[in-house]
């Protein structure tokens, strides 16, 4: 286990995005020795070198489907977050062999590229969309746990300590809604909401970063672990966001599009009847079972038929006034609330 973050060498993939730079500076506070981001973008490498101006970030023009670029940036780290993925759905719709090359064996490549070089523990970003997926990106991200599991089964002494963390919307990362919703308030136009009734999980930036520092502290290889979420309609979602600019409430409801679904499910009652529970985080060990055939068509599992599913409908249900409460918990909201008080219309 890792007791202290200070004087460590870590590499974030996907390291310029919204959960990557949050992480960077949450490790550069803790005191990390050096930090290696490793994407494709060198725009927003140059962008976030300007921001930061910190030497001990060190920066890497690659992509994870490469192995080699995978290799150079990993040599001498001891702790790997692996955030480079393909996550928009409908782009993985559309081009889902893409999304296997990035989100499989892009990550593939990450795990053995650690355990080659002898990195202590990586942690694999997953979603709720892994768990009973019905579109291109939950499914790859499903491949992708399992292949965090293989590695485990594969290799009980392995070096390197290959887990795994599921988590919900992140609210105002990039591409989530909100960050929408409030440019279509700017533009004073009806809010495009897929199905009002719709249900998603909620999680701040720094509840992703907390929770991926406590599978790094206390994980076991081949882990999930989970953070426990609050869950809120879509419809309510926007409600809230309007009567914090002080605007009607005015929808244009699209239905729900190719490969989304009503509610979101972040452990299934397979998970579950394995969970160990940590408060506000749930562990998921690996099924360990070897390929003992009877153990799968002869045993069985009596606990599972009374379980279900943790999912966004069955979550706790957050109110609109407590929506408008979490919101206002996000910088990138106030910030905006500021510029609208002055000037009548948000940044």
């Amino acid at each position: 286990m890792v007791s202290s973050l200070s004087g460590r060498r870590f590499l974030i993939t996907g390291g310029t995005g919204s959960f990557g730079q949050t992480m960077v500076t949450r490790l550069l506070d803790a005191g990390a020795a050096e930090i290696r981001v490793l994407s494709r973008d060198e725009s927003k490498q140059d962008l976030m070198r300007h921001r930061l101006g910190d030497d001990r970030v060190r920066y890497y023009v690659g992509d994870v489907r490469d192995y080699d670029s995978v290799g150079k940036a990993v040599r001498g780290m001891e702790f790997v977050f692996h955030a480079a993925a393909l996550k928009q759905v409908p782009s993985c719709e559309f081009f889902p062999l893409e999304a296997v090359r990035t989100n499989v064996l892009g990550s593939a490549n990450v795990v053995d590229a650690c355990e080659r070089h002898g990195v202590e523990a990586l942690v694999l970003l997953s979603t709720d969309k892994a768990v009973y997926p019905v579109n291109a990106m939950g499914m790859t991200k499903a491949l992708m746990e399992k292949v965090a599991q293989a590695h485990f089964r594969n290799n009980p002494t392995a070096r390197t300590r290959v887990c795994c963390v599921r988590y919900g919307n992140v609210m105002y990362s990039r591409g989530s809604v909100i960050p929408l919703f409030v440019e279509q308030i700017r533009r004073g136009v009806p809010l495009t909401v897929t199905e009002p009734g719709m249900t998603r999980f909620m999680m701040s930036l720094t509840e992703s970063v907390e929770l991926v520092e406590h599978a790094f502290r206390h994980s076991q290889p081949g882990d999930v672990f989970i953070r426990k979420a609050d869950a809120c309609t879509i419809g309510d979602l926007a409600t809230a966001l309007c009567n914090l600019f002080g605007v009607p409430a005015k929808f244009n409801v699209l239905g729900i599009r190719h490969g989304e679904k009503l509610y979101e499910t972040l452990a299934s009652r397979e998970d579950l009847s394995r969970a160990e529970d940590f408060g506000d985080f749930l562990r998921v060990p690996v099924d360990s079972r070897d390929l003992n055939y009877s153990l799968y068509f002869d045993e069985g599992n009596v606990e599972r038929g009374n379980l279900a599913d943790f999912n966004s409908h069955n979550a706790r249900r957050l109110s609109v006034p407590e929506i408008e409460q979490l919101l206002l918990s996000l910088p990138e909201v106030r910030a905006q609330l500021d510029t609208f008080a002055a000037t009548g219309v948000p940044a």
